[in-house]
């Protein structure tokens, strides 16, 4: 299999109706990206894959779609005006900008910009949030921020969720939503942008029983990227070192993922301790304490917290999806070995051929098939070369529809992997779709 590179991945995307280049015909617009027909359907089937896991099989975990905009003092409080900060380096001589704590040590040491070998300056601060004005006056009192996190908030609502849902610890407050981050480098395609998408959810537990917590979430969610169809060869753990941990970090760990540019951070299992409740509670001025009913006893609770990014997810999903299989016949067939669950297209619907009511038949099965899959009709090209296209694509079922049809009312459904055929009745084609995708396991994984 030849090896995946970020240009093959990014003209595939743009080819097929996955990702665009924002404002393309004004030239574009640098780290910001759209998602076209396919790549909106499969972000959204991560979501769900994610949601479901994440809230629907677990009895004391919530959900929660708190606002962009906040109050200012909530950033405050949080650490991220005084934290938020990158180490900003420019290159004197080719006016370039580069995170300092991302070029390599000798550049660093020698104060040297990687690209050009020019002189690079004094490292100062930059902070990473975006910064608005609400209201008609532009002032100091209309500042507020675009959230460069979903996380605080959680922590804000944090109490009103666990009255309203009658919750006890240990519980966990789960979000999906936009973040927004200055960053100085943006590259690596949709891999690091201004305007991403985050999945996190915050887990509220007892002083003390934290580090149980913590291995339990590293357990599930490296268990949640089995669950996905993603290569256990392609994952591995990070623990961040002292000079790695956030300000509110008590310990952190990385789940990385092997990306064409190499292993990359995929999501963050921290235990953040109590700094954010305490923090909020300070400036605030409201207790966000805990009261244990059945002990008495009060306090303010640990969290551990799992962020993912929506958006990179779509990406590790994509590269490692990707591949390309060399053929008896020698042909080479470009495929992406998505599960079934989260393909934009499940299932592609043919007739052999466009005539003797073949494309009738088959756009009844069309109309049956869409009460359960997202299903997509092709009758243009030969029967091969539609295969090819939705292999492309990652359609995992194909069904055709041919002259025995008529005579018998059976069709043939093909599967995306091991591209077996089989002979089914029309009525049995939901149950068999449906069998093969609880069963689905994918080849060589």
């Amino acid at each position: 299999m030849a090896e995946l590179t970020m240009e093959t991945l990014v003209s595939l995307c743009k080819q097929r109706g996955f990702v665009f280049q924002s404002s393309e015909i004004y030239g574009g617009l640098s780290s910001a990206w759209d998602y076209g027909p396919l790549g909106v359907e499969l972000k959204n089937r991560i979501q769900q894959f994610w949601w479901k896991e994440m809230t629907q099989l677990h009895e004391n975990i919530v959900g929660l779609d708190a606002a962009i905009l906040m109050h200012p003092k909530v950033w405050e409080a949080s650490g991220h005006v005084e934290n938020f900060t990158d180490p900003l380096v420019d290159c004197k001589q080719c006016k370039q900008r580069f995170r300092e704590d991302m070029i390599p040590e000798e550049n660093r040491v020698k104060r040297i910009c990687p690209e050009c070998g020019g002189q690079l300056t004094e490292p100062r601060k930059f902070n990473l949030m975006f910064k608005t004005h609400i209201g008609p006056v532009e002032n100091d009192a209309s500042i507020v921020y675009l959230r460069p996190e979903t996380a605080q908030g959680i922590y804000v609502n944090y109490k009103n969720c666990m009255q309203t849902s009658r919750l006890k610890i240990p519980f966990g407050i789960a979000q999906v939503g936009k973040a927004f981050r200055n960053e100085i480098v943006t590259k690596n395609f949709i891999f690091r942008t201004c305007e991403f998408e985050q999945m996190e959810m915050q887990f509220f537990v007892k002083p003390g029983e934290d580090e149980k917590w913590f291995a339990y979430w590293r357990e599930k969610r490296m268990e949640y990227y089995h669950k996905l169809g993603i290569r256990p060869s392609k994952l591995r753990w990070h623990r961040h070192g002292p000079d790695e941990l956030a300000h509110y970090a008590k310990d952190a760990y990385d789940i990385q993922y092997e990306f064409p540019m190499g292993w990359r951070e995929l999501e963050g299992v921290h235990n953040r301790s109590d700094y954010d409740l305490r923090r909020h509670s300070e400036y605030s001025g409201k207790d966000l304490s805990y009261l244990d009913e059945e002990t008495k006893e009060r306090y303010i609770p640990y969290i551990i917290e799992t962020s993912a990014g929506l958006t990179r997810s779509v990406l590790m999903v994509l590269s490692d999806a990707y591949e390309e299989e060399q053929l008896p016949d020698g042909e080479t067939r470009s495929v992406l070995r998505f599960h079934p669950l989260i393909a934009p297209i499940t299932v592609g619907v043919f007739p052999l051929m466009k005539k003797d009511g073949l494309p009738e038949i088959a756009r009844r099965i069309v109309e049956e098939l869409r009460e359960h899959f997202t299903t997509f009709y092709d009758q243009s090209g030969s029967i091969g070369r539609r295969y090819r296209r939705q292999d492309e694509v990652g359609t995992p079922f194909c069904v055709t529809v041919d002259y025995q049809t008529k005579d018998d009312g059976t069709v043939t459904l093909r599967y995306r992997d091991s591209m077996e055929q089989i002979r089914l009745k029309i009525e049995e084609l939901v149950s068999a779709i449906r069998q093969s995708i609880r069963e689905y396991k994918r080849v060589g994984v």
